[in-house]
């Protein structure tokens, strides 16, 4: 009896009531949806992460911006400037006039969104990591999907790229004016020196047209240049310049 219990093959299952089949049917084309949906978003995903990484190693050669910018300015000639070849200056004065916690944070600088978000204002509180996911993989512009793209990629690039490799590509393909793109092509436009030669008020007076490149110049001093300028000495001393 015990080996016929064994042996006996499974009973058939009931089949499943008639009410129960036809919800089942029509839930299928949602189903196969979201797994659809996920298959893609999973993809995106990993090529969002092997453009990073590929970037971590090779030069971005251009970006959108500086396409779109090519239909109304001559593009200067770029030439890629290496984090040692960036005056210490410049790397602190953009750092002072950008993102001061950029050594401290993990990409988002959580400390000046809660500033933000208390004061009610409406100024961002976007670090040179998230710029630079903007400026190397996304387009200019005000868009939650431009937004939610950067939020995914500034801890792709935090996680891939070491923080002297974040702050040479940002200096590398940030505009400092109408079809200047690059730290290099800047000191050359404005000063007739190598980004190496850069003194700190060179330094500062760059840094302060980053928000506005068309509409500032930095040629001439301003509070905010000056600002800048102490701001990158006061990071210096206090150590949040340490990782540049």
């Amino acid at each position: 009896m015990i080996l016929r219990a064994l042996f006996r093959p499974p009973l058939a299952e009931a089949p499943p009531e008639k009410g129960k089949t036809s919800a089942a049917k029509r839930w299928r084309p949602l189903r196969r949806m979201l797994i659809w949906l996920r298959w893609f978003v999973l993809r995106v995903l990993l090529l969002m992460a092997v453009l990073v990484g590929v970037y971590a190693l090779i030069n971005p050669p251009t970006t959108w911006t500086i396409v779109s910018e090519a239909r109304n300015h001559r593009i200067q000639p770029r030439d890629w400037a290496r984090i040692d070849e960036i005056s210490p200056a410049m790397r602190r004065a953009v750092v002072a006039a950008e993102d001061a916690n950029f050594c401290l944070h993990w990409g988002f600088d959580m400390t000046e969104i809660r500033k933000v978000v208390a004061s009610g204002s409406s100024r961002g509180a976007s670090t040179i990591t998230q710029q630079t996911a903007k400026n190397v993989f996304l387009w200019q512009g005000r868009s939650w999907p431009r937004k939610l793209l950067e939020t995914v990629y500034t801890p792709m690039i935090e996680a891939l790229w070491s923080k002297r490799r974040i702050l040479e590509v940002y200096l590398n393909v940030a505009e400092f004016g109408p079809g200047i793109f690059g730290v290099g092509a800047a000191a050359r436009a404005y000063y007739g020196v190598t980004p190496a030669e850069l003194t700190p008020v060179q330094a500062a007076r760059l840094a302060a047209v980053l928000p506005a490149p068309k509409s500032r110049s930095a040629t001439r001093a301003s509070a905010r240049s000056r600002s800048i300028a102490d701001g990158a000495a006061t990071i210096a001393r206090d150590g949040r310049a340490d990782c540049l």
